[in-house]
């Protein structure tokens, strides 16, 4: 569980972190192994999930070494799939990590919203919607890491 109070903006609790794969955790279905060192670091304090389309067909063996529960999406209605697995861990407490189109339902569900441009960019409707916007997974995975992160982002 992560909890911190920031000023102005409340207290953050979560419990899960569901993260988009393509072109968020990985680029052309690729995981470097600092972001899968970094997500088993962040799997002590927050359930892990990967929600995904999984476009190049790598995930699950990408992340067979990663402290993480791996779901592919099914080819239709990705977007709802995803809102609905948020809402199944129950949003207020979950982390929604993604940067595409079918990851915008998802970021309307969950308590706290990171969107990461990386190597594919971002949609603009998820940026729009994120709570913070990064540029690699390595930032958002170190943004829930270290709280003084959170703090210095978020407080008014």
């Amino acid at each position: 569980m992560i909890e911190v109070e920031i000023p102005g903006f409340g207290k953050l609790k979560l419990k899960y972190a569901v993260f988009d794969f393509n072109g968020t955790l990985a680029c052309d279905g690729v995981v470097k192994a600092d972001i899968k060192r970094k997500l088993n670091e962040l799997s002590k304090f927050l359930d892990i999930h990967v929600v995904t389309a999984d476009t190049n067909g790598t995930a699950k063996e990408m992340l067979i070494d990663v402290n993480a529960t791996v779901v592919i999406a099914p080819s239709k209605n990705q977007d709802l799939f995803k809102a609905k697995y948020i809402e199944s861990l129950n949003g207020q407490l979950c982390v929604a990590v993604g940067n595409g189109n079918n990851d915008k339902l998802m970021f309307e569900k969950a308590a706290f919203l990171i969107c990461v441009i990386g190597c594919e960019g971002a949609y603009s409707g998820t940026l729009k919607n994120a709570t913070v916007v990064v540029v690699k997974p390595e930032d958002a995975i170190n943004l829930l890491l270290n709280k003084n992160r959170l703090i210095a982002t978020l407080r008014r």
